[in-house]
């Protein structure tokens, strides 16, 4: 199994508490120092976002909900690097894909890798470059916890015209994975999973821990309405009670319990962390898929009060 993101889901769904509710115009639908990253992929700058573009502030759960003061060790501002001289992922908070310099296999499929070059800190901004070929960027936090609350500003897009004939795109991802390496036994809280850059819905998919040998288990929530090319912020937190999703500081869904013969309680898994992800699902490695950029304003993570 490839690391941090499993095959074969979506197979199977389980019945639990969902909370809906319309939210301004969203529609929830049930269902150290930094270092010089050299030879980063480029995106042609008419196509890529411009650093900071949306100041403007964007509602969050942590200060609707009162969360408190976010964890230093597992939140960060990637207040570092430039445009002109991207910086690496700060190496004490993140693990790189490829042991900091190198590339790995891709997402379980025959096609592209994840590779620390396309992931830098651009001065106030992580991006993550998809590549036409495959090649991508993915990291994992260092810090894992059972129970909490992460929150992410985030916004992403298709890149230029190169590809645009093609079908296959990247799937901009939060997850929280669990620190096990265990799956789907530990389960998994993809609390954004959208099946396309840029698009007007933010998705989730909540797996339940559960035996090896058993269809997928799982929940789905999706919000429409919500421009994904735009800053938003997705939230999940994490309790002995529940796990429930926030976009722009509006709670989305809760779910809780839902335990049978073959899966435990959704909240039941063990410790996690957080990854930060824009997959690629190419079936070989002579499909293209289209180019993307994923950025990542800040993240930030919170213990249980």
């Amino acid at each position: 199994m490839t690391r941090r993101i499993p095959l074969g889901r979506r197979t199977a769904t389980a019945t639990v508490i969902l909370v809906l509710a319309a939210i301004g115009g969203l529609a929830p639908v049930r269902g150290p120092a930094a270092h010089a990253v050299p030879g980063a992929p480029t995106v042609p700058a008419e196509h890529v976002p411009a650093v900071r573009a949306a100041t403007a502030s964007v509602a969050t759960a942590a200060e609707r909900y009162g969360w408190g003061t976010p964890l230093p060790q597992a939140s960060d501002e990637f207040d570092y690097g430039s445009p002109a001289a991207p910086a690496k992922p700060d190496p004490v908070k993140w693990e790189q894909a490829g042991d900091e310099d190198g590339c790995w296999p891709g997402n379980g499929r025959l096609g592209g890798h994840r590779c620390a070059e396309n992931s830098g800190v651009v001065g106030g901004v992580l991006r993550q470059v998809g590549e036409t070929n495959g090649d991508t960027g993915w990291l994992a936090s260092r810090f894992g916890q059972r129970y909490g609350r992460w929150e992410a500003r985030v916004r992403s897009s298709e890149t230029g015209l190169e590809g645009r004939e093609v079908t296959e795109r990247y799937q901009p991802l939060l997850i929280l994975w669990p620190d096990s390496e265990r799956w789907p036994q530990d389960g998994e809280y993809d609390y954004l999973e959208n099946d396309t850059p840029g698009g007007d819905c933010a998705q989730a998919y909540l797996h339940y821990p559960h035996d090896e040998n058993v269809p997928v288990q799982q929940e789905w929530a999706t919000t429409c309405g919500t421009d994904m090319t735009e800053w938003h912020t997705i939230a999940i937190e994490w309790t002995p009670d529940h796990v429930r999703g926030y976009v722009d500081g509006q709670q989305t869904y809760s779910f809780s319990g839902g335990a049978d013969e073959v899966r435990r309680c959704i909240q039941c898994a063990p410790s996690m962390h957080q990854t930060i992800q824009l997959d690629s699902t190419l079936p070989d490695p002579d499909t293209p898929v289209r180019a993307a950029v994923y950025e990542v304003d800040w993240v930030r993570t919170y213990a249980l009060d």
